[in-house]
């Protein structure tokens, strides 16, 4: 069946909302429900969902025991709204977030609520880092995305999201990711800059990175590199702030996306999937002896989201064994062999395939067709989208509770989409 031979009537997001909106030209239909790994909309279609609300949906759609705990609370006249102000949910969030995560990895790290999303959690983190160093300058990396506010901005790389801010995007340098240029060692070249006087580049508060860029095109840095990062930090006073608001949260396959690499990091950003549900929220956690804040220093109406505490303090019941994180591996390996076969089998393709866990993508070099096979899946039941500066990734963040059944179904519907694009024959779907 195609879906895009069915009219939905979208005059009223097109008469009225702004041009900004992006999703909802991706996806032109009005949705009405969800559940777990699949979505309908209005005409009664369904739709395997490899999208996951960005990465905030790890845990799918109306989970049933969030939804019943979110109910019950609702229910009983408990506080949506509180600031700061100390709360049950706050409470149960706090403990039980110290008890299944932080505590069995021997972390220790205070606790922030910057403000619901993820740019407010990076906006806090380079805060805190220039404010306990005394120092400005933040180093970031090629094809970094970090959020959509002037300082988070301005440690992205991406050019047409920058030029949006519409003034100088400073106190930031940017650097050469892992892999960016082919035998070019990025952090000789970093460390180089850093300790020669004549290089014109002041020692940096921070660096910050994300371990697998999703925004930027699936780029996954090696735990080799990560590792260098951090000493190289270390021998020099440098912060180290790992942005996990996209591939945290178990989308790679552990709760953390750095934790094979063995490292620590002075600043950790958490947003998007902390929820479980999908409800707006962020924590920022800062190892003690730099939690140097006054009180109200940095603050939001939005900080105390109650509804969200609920639904992320049943999440992190996933993650009190091992066995989710084994699972979640089991599908990427189901996920990354059928890629490969792909870009073996399609050699048109120019594809490549990246990430780790399940955030994964296949990057072409052939300019637009990553949308038009994404576009092409939407019309046959499956919900994808690209990523990179120009687009040129297809990239998968199913929910993580995604069965095998579904992967295969949904992963059918790319490979008919490829070979329609390709023109190898019509797509089945």
């Amino acid at each position: 069946m195609n879906y895009s031979n069915q009219h939905t009537d979208m005059s009223v997001f097109e008469n009225l909302e702004s041009s900004v909106r992006s999703y909802s030209r991706s996806f032109p239909t009005i949705f009405e429900r969800a559940k777990g790994h699949e979505l309908w909309d209005v005409n009664g279609n369904s739709y395997i969902d490899f999208f996951a609300g960005a990465g905030a949906l790890n845990y799918g759609h109306n989970h049933p025991d969030m939804q019943e705990r979110l109910i019950e609370y609702i229910q009983s006249d408990g506080l949506l709204h509180s600031l700061d102000m100390a709360t049950g949910p706050r409470a149960e969030f706090l403990q039980t977030f110290h008890d299944v995560i932080l505590e069995p990895r021997g972390m220790d790290y205070k606790v922030m609520f910057p403000g619901p999303t993820g740019t407010n959690t990076v906006e806090s983190a380079l805060k805190i880092a220039r404010k306990v160093t005394g120092r400005e300058k933040v180093v970031t990396f090629t094809n970094a995305f970090h959020g959509m506010t002037i300082g988070a901005l301005s440690v992205t790389g991406n050019a047409f999201k920058r030029h949006g801010a519409g003034i100088p995007l400073t106190y930031s340098m940017a650097m050469p990711y892992d892999d960016y240029m082919d035998g070019f060692d990025s952090l000789n070249y970093l460390e180089r800059m850093i300790e020669d006087d004549g290089s014109g580049i002041d020692l940096p508060a921070a660096v910050i990175l994300e371990t697998v860029q999703g925004e930027g095109g699936i780029n996954a840095a090696s735990f080799e590199w990560l590792k260098k990062v951090e000493e190289l930090c270390q021998r020099h006073g440098i912060f180290l702030i790992i942005d996990d608001v996209q591939a945290g949260c178990g989308r790679t396959g552990t709760f953390f996306s750095f934790e094979k690499a063995g490292i620590s990091p002075d600043v950790i950003c958490l947003s998007k999937s902390i929820s479980g549900s999908g409800l707006p929220m962020a924590i920022t956690l800062i190892k003690p002896d730099y939690d140097q804040w006054g009180p109200g220093e940095h603050n939001g109406t939005f900080r105390g989201n109650n509804l969200a505490f609920v639904t992320a303090s049943e999440a992190l019941k996933y993650w009190k064994s091992e066995e989710f994180s084994i699972s979640i591996q089991k599908k990427s390996d189901i996920f990354q062999k059928r890629l490969h076969e792909f870009v073996e089998s399609y050699p048109e393709l120019e594809g490549e395939v990246r990430g780790r866990g399940l955030m994964l993508g296949i990057a072409s070099e052939k300019p637009g067709l990553s949308g038009q096979i994404a576009e092409k899946a939407f019309a046959g039941g499956l919900i994808v989208e690209t990523s990179g500066p120009d687009d040129e990734v297809l990239k998968f963040l199913p929910p993580l509770i995604i069965d095998e059944e579904a992967i295969t179904k949904g992963l059918n519907i790319i490979e008919d989409s490829i070979k329609a694009v390709l023109g190898k024959e019509e797509a089945k779907v």
